[in-house]
């Protein structure tokens, strides 16, 4: 089924959309949770949580691309829950050294209206930089910041060494914070 029979079924408020969803998307979201959650029950709730939440947006919200807005509802929610989680200890796994890795980036609250408009120029300020860096560059710095892959998953996706990746990644990382400093982010 396609995404957009799919989408129509949410609009016609037909529960079918949501077993199609799980059919088609059901993995790529289980592994985008896993990603950041490392028990397969929060994977579950999570997973759970992403269907609920897209029978409850999807109308009056129309995804463009499905994929990628379900894979951006599980990693917000898979956050959200990983936060929680670690508020009341440490966490561990693939999301935390990721995190780790970006701490001395900019990190805001959702609260503030004016850190608000400050993420959104923060946003458009990363877009700006990644879209003048190389592909491998830009590749290697989603998967591993947006889709919390380990640096040997990176590697074998891209058919590069580990080094390779791991290198890349710090430029990357150096290069952005100079362009966050120039910017007034950090």
């Amino acid at each position: 089924m396609s995404d957009e029979e799919i989408i129509r079924l949410y609009f016609s408020r037909d529960e079918a959309a949501i077993l199609a969803s799980q059919e088609r998307y059901g993995a790529y979201c289980r592994k985008t949770a896993a990603n950041v959650l490392s028990s397969s029950e929060d994977i579950e709730e999570c997973l759970n949580d992403t269907w609920l939440r897209a029978w409850n947006a999807i109308p009056p919200e129309r995804p463009r691309v499905l994929r990628a807005w379900l894979a951006r509802v599980t990693k917000n929610l898979a956050i959200n829950l990983f936060k929680k989680q670690r508020a009341e200890k440490r966490g561990t796994g693939e999301f935390t050294a990721a995190l780790d890795e970006l701490t001395d980036m900019v990190s805001l609250s959702r609260d503030n209206v004016s850190e608000q408009l400050n993420r959104e120029a923060l946003t458009e300020c990363i877009e700006n930089f990644l879209r003048g860096e190389s592909a491998s560059a830009r590749r290697y710095f989603i998967r591993r910041y947006f889709y919390t892959e380990s640096i040997a998953e990176i590697a074998e996706r891209f058919h590069a060494g580990e080094s390779a990746v791991k290198v890349s990644l710090h430029r990357t990382r150096k290069a952005l914070r100079e362009v966050l400093e120039k910017e007034g982010f950090l």
